[in-house]
């Protein structure tokens, strides 16, 4: 069977006084500009990265160190990013190591999983891009181990086999986090078509992870697979505004939203929302297929952006200790959603799910940022 996997891209608030500010010049050159860039991990326009970063600093365990997340990808250039060099890697696998034949988009295993695309880069570096090191941007769980798995080519596309190998990978790697940010658009409408993803996936749930999975990118009104399987965390995505992105897939299972970029969609009484604006996308170092030289590429936008987020922020929840040492996957959902801003109508909606993933709030241990 062939399941080609499309990856589909498409007021700066000034952080707390007390909040720690790392020295990362951003694009602009000078300590702290960052800020400047990444709307994304601000307080109001994104998640409170500073808040959360202090709330670990007290815990003792920065940016979620020692957590293990699997980014399920198009592999991780852990070798060749300038801005990767000192996280922390354990060993990953390349389930994708050539392109496949026939209704295979992938074929060949090795153990060199290294990015040959850009997307995984892109989203291993929103979860734990090294920080405060005086270069490039930030990670938002920047003291988290990283477990790269290539499941997809060298142009986005996988297929069932290298999706659920990786994540048996991954979870027998001890990964507590497993970042899926892809999906299959229209190609795939139930759960019975993906048997071996699906049964991978409760392999996965059983040895303890959390899935974290990206809701689609063709506005939907349900959510694309596999984030529609059962007991995956499905994340949509906002822009700057807070307002529900124009691309992001919605519906009744879709759990969370998070900073994704682009434009605001047309949603009826809510002003916030203006989709004539050209908005900005998530920015982080990472390199194009054509010619891998790094930089801050600006064309990713897409619920791929905004799953990383969910899953840096699951990371620093275990790493807080706010649920205990060992949560389960359950309770880190069950803390992600309880303590996510509320946005579009009040409570849970087919637009925002449970709200704006906020890992200031998530990490802190009255569970309100402040």
């Amino acid at each position: 069977m062939r399941a080609a996997l499309t990856v589909l891209f498409f007021l700066i608030l000034a952080a707390p006084a007390a909040a720690w500010i790392p020295n990362d010049p951003g694009t602009s050159g000078t300590p702290g500009g960052w800020q400047a860039d990444q709307w994304n991990f601000m307080p109001g326009t994104g998640v409170d990265a500073p808040r959360a970063w202090d709330n670990l600093i007290a815990a003792g365990r920065p940016g979620g160190k020692g957590v293990k997340i699997a980014v399920l990808d198009s592999g991780v250039s852990y070798a060749r990013s300038p801005d990767l060099s000192s996280i922390r890697f354990a060993r990953g696998r390349d389930f994708c190591s050539r392109m496949g034949t026939g209704a295979a988009s992938c074929a060949g295993e090795d153990n060199t999983p290294e990015d040959d695309y850009g997307h995984g880069t892109h989203v291993a570096s929103t979860i734990a891009e090294s920080t405060n090191n005086g270069k490039g941007l930030t990670g938002l769980a920047y003291g988290a181990t990283i477990i790269p798995v290539k499941v997809l080519n060298q142009f986005g596309d996988g297929d069932e086999d290298s999706i659920a190998k990786g994540l048996r990978y991954a979870a027998d790697q001890g990964a507590q986090v497993i970042n899926m940010s892809f999906e299959f658009g229209s190609s795939i409408t139930a759960a019975s078509e993906i048997p071996r993803i699906a049964a991978a996936v409760k392999y996965a749930q059983r040895k303890g992870a959390l899935i974290v999975g990206a809701s689609g990118n063709i506005a939907f009104d349900r959510v694309s697979y596999p984030a529609a399987l059962k007991g995956i965390v499905s994340v949509g995505a906002v822009t700057e505004h807070g307002c529900l992105a124009v691309y992001s897939d919605t519906g009744a299972d879709l759990d969370l939203v998070a900073p994704g970029g682009g434009d605001d969609a047309a949603l009826p009484d809510q002003p916030n929302c203006l989709p004539d604006e050209t908005l900005r996308p998530i920015l982080q170092l990472a390199f194009t297929r054509k010619n891998k030289v790094f930089r801050y590429t600006r064309s990713y936008v897409g619920t791929s952006m905004a799953a990383p987020h969910v899953s840096a922020t699951a990371a620093l929840i275990i790493a807080s200790g706010v649920l205990g040492p060992k949560p389960t996957a359950k309770a880190l959902e069950d803390r992600l959603k309880a303590t996510a801003r509320d946005l579009g109508a009040p409570g849970p909606d087919p637009q925002y799910g449970f709200g704006m993933v906020d890992a200031g709030a998530a990490t802190a241990k009255s569970g309100v940022a402040p």
